[in-house]
This record gives C-alpha cells, sequence and structure tokens, in this order.
C-alpha cells in the first residue's frame, strides 16, 4: 500500500516508455486544437516525439491553479504556467459540457495508508481530488473519446474498423427501482426519469456533506450497470459518450 508496483518491467514502464522530463520520448499521440471554449476545430492523430519540459506532481499543479497569473512559480517557467492555467481553463469548461450532456458525478475520496519503517500500517486518510486531477482527466477523456470516434465512425476513405470500446450500458431498471426504495429511507426521491442521469446527479449533490452520503453513493453505483470491453459499442452512460476507449496510457 505504500508504493507503486510495476505492471511492466522497470526499465519499461520508469524508464524507457515514461514521459521523463528533458528526454525524447516516442509516441502515438491525440493533437487538438481548440477554441477558449473548448470546441475543438482540429484535431490529429499519429507518431510523434514527445520532449517534456516538466514533470508535476497533482500538488504542484494544483497550487499554481489556486494561486492564479499574479503568483511568480521559482521552479516554473512563465510560459509552463501559463499553459497549466490555460489547460485548467479549457479542462473547466470540457467538464461542464460532459455534465450538461449527462455523464454521472461519482467523485468518490480515495483512501491511502501510511505505513512505519517496518511496513506496519499507522494511519488511514482520504486523498480529495481536486482540479488538477480533473485537468488530466478531461483530456485524457478526450484523447479516449476522440480516437474511439476516429476508428469506429471510419471516413470517405474507409470503412470503420472492428475494434475494442470500453463500453458502460443503461442502468437496470430493476436496480433503480432498488435504489428508490433505499433512498426513500433516508428522506430522499428518486424520480422516474427519461434522463435517470439528472436525477441520480441531483441526488448525489443533495446527499453531499451528508453523513449517509457514502451509503447512498455506494448504492448508487451498484444501481449501474458494469462497464467493460467490447467490440460491440453501446457508447459509455456513465461518461455520456457515444464512443469511448482506452487508448491513453
Amino acid at each position: 500500500v505504500d508504493r507503486t508496483v510495476p505492471m511492466l518491467p522497470e526499465k519499461l514502464c520508469n524508464k524507457l516508455c515514461s514521459l521523463r522530463p528533458h528526454e525524447e520520448k516516442l509516441t502515438f499521440s491525440a493533437v487538438f486544437e481548440l477554441t477558449p471554449l473548448g470546441k475543438i476545430i482540429d484535431r490529429w492523430y499519429g507518431k510523434t516525439v514527445i520532449y517534456s519540459d516538466h514533470r508535476f506532481a497533482y500538488e504542484e499543479a494544483q497550487a499554481i491553479i489556486e494561486a492564479g497569473p499574479k503568483v511568480t512559480h521559482e521552479s516554473v517557467s512563465e510560459e509552463i504556467k501559463e499553459a497549466v492555467l490555460i489547460l485548467h481553463n479549457l479542462a473547466s469548461k470540457l467538464r461542464k459540457k460532459r455534465f450538461a450532456a449527462g455523464a454521472i458525478s461519482f467523485d468518490r475520496p480515495e483512501m491511502k495508508v501510511e505505513v512505519d519503517e517496518k511496513g506496519r500500517p499507522i494511519n488511514v486518510y482520504q486523498k480529495v481530488t481536486k482540479e488538477a486531477n480533473w485537468l488530466i482527466e478531461e483530456f485524457m477523456l478526450l484523447a479516449n473519446r476522440s480516437v474511439a470516434e476516429f476508428i469506429g465512425k471510419g471516413s470517405r476513405k474507409s470503412k470503420a474498423k472492428t475494434f475494442v470500446y470500453r463500453i458502460h450500458e443503461n442502468p437496470n431498471e430493476e436496480k433503480l427501482d432498488g435504489l428508490r426504495r433505499f433512498v426513500n429511507l433516508f428522506g430522499y426521491k428518486l424520480p422516474d426519469s427519461k434522463k435517470p442521469s439528472d436525477v441520480i446527479n441531483a441526488l448525489l449533490g443533495n446527499v453531499k456533506g451528508k453523513p449517509e452520503e457514502d451509503a447512498v453513493v455506494m448504492m448508487a453505483l451498484r444501481s449501474m450497470a458494469r462497464a467493460r470491453y467490447s467490440t460491440d459499442n453501446v457508447g459509455h452512460y456513465g461518461l455520456a459518450f457515444d464512443y469511448y476507449t482506452h487508448f491513453t496510457s
């Protein structure tokens, strides 16, 4: 619980395949041109060489976002600071659009365990996601969604190819009825709706910060279908995407 266990040999995942700063890396990229409102006006997919100027921890990027444009950061150039703030602004627009389209907001804190020098647990604490986490999340979702569309829709020159999608089917009505009965015990209503995502988001907003929040969120999660991989695309209900895959590493 106190360390990262590499999925691949360390020479690959921590060195050759890691976007370490000040090293050229061979990658497959999804490159976008967006308006200040987050609308995609051009996109390109292909082989690239990436040279990273700086490696951030989430906490470092979060400090820049919270401080804003007026504060100088000694370890970061003005150019990089400006890029972080621009990306944060775009990610906020993309996130807002996604929830307006029907995405469901399951923001649950991650539990972390602190251990002593002998590996014995001495503390458990919550790691709450903030804007820096959402920034990375939104651009990962953008790349994943766009690559799935690129292959799944095909083009004038080529037909759509067989592809592995990450799919999430619509919630089961019987499970939604179970959730409805459960939240009634706490005095909440889950009205019938043609768009269940809206009423579920409203419910999650109403229970936020309340003693029953964890129980209601857990039951809402259980009422959802399980996301899975398939070559038959039915879209991703929880993210409100017609096309979705796992492209980013």
